[in-house]
């Protein structure tokens, strides 16, 4: 409950009684905040220097009137405003923290699991509640993942700190899908490569080509992005793909590209691409084991459809 002081000048005519009868007036003003959404109290000094005014009660205007006016500070009740729980003060197992070390990670809505990483909230809101807020600004959690620093810009809770802790745990989660291919044949193991690209490229808002630098046993040395382009094309040069397997002692290349459209197709630009990539590392005797073109959840595969 909110109180709120109001300085009253009264006289005892209101009170219908002698001085000081203050629990009355109190009962009037507290009734009227209650029955109405604010209340009407204006006072003024006549020419006498009698108190005149009107009183806005349950009951209808009463006058204010009489010869001598006192003043009393009151104390009375606004509306009611509920304090917002943090999340100390939820139920053990309704916190985050604690919900997913007894029950599991997956146990965790996609709001509970960003409030892991925010850590705390912000005056009058938790940080689950922050979370939700800013997945519903963005559209959706993918959305929130793959958006640019300008987007954050001006977003609820989230400053300098916390905008790096959420790109930290981005990066965190692609190499993940990364350390596979360090350990593990490329061409063996092709669902991992598959989803380290997913993981890179399906969210980029413009084209961008890559290249994964391999040994001779087709195992990771290097992931490197090349070229930038627009949300339908990007320039590449072969001679800087011949560059870096020399750079990396490559003996073999799968190169990628990602269609910022989500249609995996290739293009005549993306074989023509392909035709002068592989004659050019072929010069140096590395070969070009595939070109993966990324979409929406899937890629394409030049060597699985014949075009290598």
């Amino acid at each position: 409950m909110r109180f709120l002081p109001i300085r009253v000048p009264f006289s005892p005519s209101l009170l219908g009684g002698e001085w000081p009868q203050t629990e009355r007036l109190t009962e009037l003003l507290g009734r009227n905040l209650r029955n109405s959404k604010h209340m009407d109290l204006q006072a003024a000094l006549g020419a006498n220097g009698a108190h005149t005014g009107m009183l806005d009660t349950p009951a209808g205007v009463a006058p204010i009137v009489g010869p001598r006016v006192a003043t009393a500070t009151l104390t009375v009740p606004t509306k009611a405003t509920q304090r917002a729980l943090t999340i100390r003060e939820w139920p053990k197992s309704e916190r985050p923290r604690e919900k997913l070390l007894e029950r599991g990670v997956q146990a965790l809505s996609d709001a509970e699991l960003l409030a892991l990483l925010l850590g705390s909230g912000i005056k009058g809101r938790s940080a689950v509640d922050v979370a939700r807020s800013l997945i519903a600004d963005f559209g959706s959690l993918r959305e929130l993942l793959s958006a640019d620093r300008p987007r954050w810009r001006g977003k609820l809770g989230i400053g300098p700190a916390r905008y790096a802790t959420l790109m930290a745990a981005i990066e965190l989660a692609r190499r993940h899908f990364r350390e596979p291919l360090r350990s593990s044949s490329a061409l063996s193991a092709p669902d991992f490569t598959r989803r380290f690209l997913l993981a890179q490229l399906r969210d980029r808002p413009y084209e961008v080509f890559c290249a994964l630098f391999l040994d001779n046993r087709h195992r990771l040395i290097a992931f490197e992005e090349l070229f930038r382009g627009t949300i339908d094309g990007a320039s590449v040069h072969p001679r800087e793909v011949v560059r870096q397997a020399l750079l990396h002692n490559a003996a073999s290349v799968i190169i990628a590209h990602n269609h910022p459209s989500g249609v995996a197709d290739p293009s005549q630009a993306d074989e023509g691409v392909t035709r002068r990539v592989r004659q050019a590392l072929a010069l140096v005797d590395v070969r070009l084991l595939d070109h993966l073109i990324v979409g929406d959840g899937q890629c394409y595969s030049f060597s699985e459809h014949g075009l290598l």
